[in-house]
């Protein structure tokens, strides 16, 4: 750290808290885009496959969100820290899934992590 200005520093620190809060905003995201996709499965009596695709869509787009914002906070290695948006957004996903005794079937994890850290780190190349 020595060479570093004071505000350097700062924004360093800064980074890991900011995106806490960026993996929150994406899960905001993720529950209108959930809210959203019910209301067009009530309303449009939507196929399991088009939810699916729902599903799948709304972890790239909200993962993608945390990714580029935390690729424009960080400055430096975006698309790696767009990688760890996604893989934190995967764990928060993992726990609750778990904790809710959805996420028993080991095989849906592995592509919900692969697309969420696709998702994050796409994000954070963008960015």
């Amino acid at each position: 750290m020595e060479g570093m200005t004071k505000a350097e520093q700062m924004r360093k620190g800064a980074v890991p808290l900011a995106c806490l809060f960026f993996i929150l905003m994406a899960y905001v995201l993720t529950g209108v885009l959930l809210f959203l996709l019910a209301f067009f499965l009530y309303r449009f009596q939507l196929s399991r496959q088009a939810v699916n695709v729902g599903v799948i869509v709304i972890y790239l787009v909200s993962t993608f969100l945390a990714g580029f914002l935390a690729g424009k906070k960080a400055g430096s290695k975006k698309f790696l820290w767009g990688f760890f948006m996604g893989v934190g957004y995967f764990l928060i996903l993992a726990v609750i899934s778990l904790m809710a005794g959805t996420g028993t079937e080991g095989s849906s994890f592995m592509p919900s992590f692969f697309l969420c850290a696709l998702g994050g780190t796409l994000g954070g190349m963008v960015s």
